[in-house]
């Protein structure tokens, strides 16, 4: 079973050849701010790199502070830095402090003279970075159980629903299920807790639907997968893998996180979604995948830890699991590094050569572009590609380097499916004899 499985063997420092993507992002934080990931491990009570693995996979207690307010402030001090010249507050001269800017409350200076010097970069992200600040802390409240909010049954067919507005429409109102979350004790425990006013409820509810429509695009993006492909659910139940799964995907996952599916597919003949990635982290979701269908008109979600080509090996072909109808991949990232595009190229080839039908998202078209040279390098038959309707309406930062230009989850895609055939290929083979001249 997916859970005795022995976990991949990792190794205890951040390296840039590693197929893991939590040791590729440990490593980019140093790159660009040297030290910043000792800050992180320091702040948040942890002795090495080894604890912190432990605790993103799940088999550590929990991270332990003496209340709320120590936790937010110890998440806060580690986005510590000067924006300008990269400086830890370990690093500064005596009589010199971090102030935050007044605008966005999100990024830091040692001095005046850094902020003026980076105010021309910083100006083009600032009011986005206001937002990510107030999302940054209200995304907790994934965690407490408020979001995400109920849905409502959908009053169109998926085919209908072509992109968020068309979702939005359906769900009519939104103000009181946010109101009753903005009234609720652990928004008053937030705010009493950090370092900053709590902002006005408008922007509190926005905060509150750009959260909701992170969760929500990795629903979406896989019905949308459903139909790129012409998969017909109530012909029959479908199993679908999500590859590369990591702790973004399973933390705190729940039995029920996929049920939007139920009313986007009303009447469908079952769904099994198994989550396969070295990364999964323990929750409810890590139990063995189904041998046999499972009830109608249900989601059954499952976990296996390890990378996808083991999982195969392990399950698929021993017949344990079920082969896939469809493969989701969110972020797969195998356009980084070296490490993670020899992780991810035996799960490629295994994808290419079953003919699998794949759907695979990015954070931005630069990403998509790099990834579709990857793909057509592999011979890949690449079927689509563009923006995601569904993309994750939640501003990403990148954490050491802010005044990048923000991302979104799941911005853009592509699908492909089996062997690029060549021209060559789809001739018919003349006999010598019959070869026109």
């Amino acid at each position: 079973m997916a859970s005795q499985i022995p976990a991949l063997q990792q190794p205890d420092t951040p390296r840039t050849d590693s197929v893991f993507s939590v040791l590729s992002g440990f490593y980019a934080l140093d790159s660009n701010v040297p030290g910043l990931s000792k800050v992180i491990l320091n702040k948040l009570n942890m002795k090495d790199y080894g604890e912190y693995r432990a605790a993103v996979e799940g088999k550590a207690k929990g991270i332990s502070f003496r209340n709320y307010k120590e936790m937010f402030k110890r998440m806060e001090e580690t986005f510590e830095f000067c924006t300008s010249c990269n400086k830890l507050p370990a690093h500064l001269t005596d009589g010199q402090t971090l102030k935050r800017c007044v605008k966005c409350l999100n990024v830091y200076y040692c001095t005046k003279d850094c902020q003026r010097k980076d105010w021309p970069q910083h100006k083009k992200v600032c009011k986005l970075l206001r937002l990510v600040a107030i999302d940054r802390l209200v995304e907790w409240l994934m965690f407490t159980g408020d979001l995400p909010f109920p849905t409502e049954k959908w009053s169109k067919s998926a085919a209908e629903v072509k992109n968020w507005d068309d979702w939005l429409l359906m769900q009519g109102d939104l103000t009181p299920r946010l109101d009753a979350i903005l009234s609720g004790a652990n928004v008053t425990t937030l705010w009493k807790n950090v370092s900053r006013p709590r902002p006005c409820d408008s922007d509190l509810q926005q905060s509150l639907w750009r959260i909701q429509s992170e969760f929500l695009s990795r629903i979406l993006t896989v019905g949308m997968a459903i139909q790129h492909f012409g998969l017909d659910l109530h012909a029959k139940p479908l199993t679908i893998h999500i590859a590369g799964a990591s702790h973004n995907e399973t933390m705190g996952a729940r039995l029920t996180d996929y049920d939007e599916l139920n009313k986007m597919f009303p009447g469908h003949q079952g769904i099994e979604i198994v989550m396969v990635g070295p990364e999964v982290v323990d929750s409810p979701i890590m139990r063995p995948p189904l041998r046999a269908f499972g009830p109608r008109q249900k989601v059954y979600i499952s976990a296996y830890k390890g990378l996808y080509h083991q999982f195969w090996e392990e399950l698929v072909e021993k017949e344990v699991a079920a082969k896939p109808d469809l493969v989701v991949g969110f972020h797969p990232g195998f356009h980084a590094n070296q490490g993670l595009v020899e992780g991810w190229l035996p799960t490629l080839l295994l994808l290419r050569d079953y003919t699998i039908p794949s759907f695979f998202t990015m954070y931005s078209e630069m990403e998509l572009k790099r990834s579709l040279q990857i793909l057509l390098e592999l011979e890949m038959h690449v079927r689509d590609s563009g923006p995601n309707p569904f993309t994750s309406q939640k501003p990403e930062q990148v954490q050491s380097s802010p005044n990048k230009t923000p991302v979104y989850c799941n911005s853009h895609y592509v699908c492909f499916q089996g062997l690029l055939l060549r021209q060559e290929d789809l001739e018919e083979p003349w006999l010598d004899n019959e070869r026109p001249s």
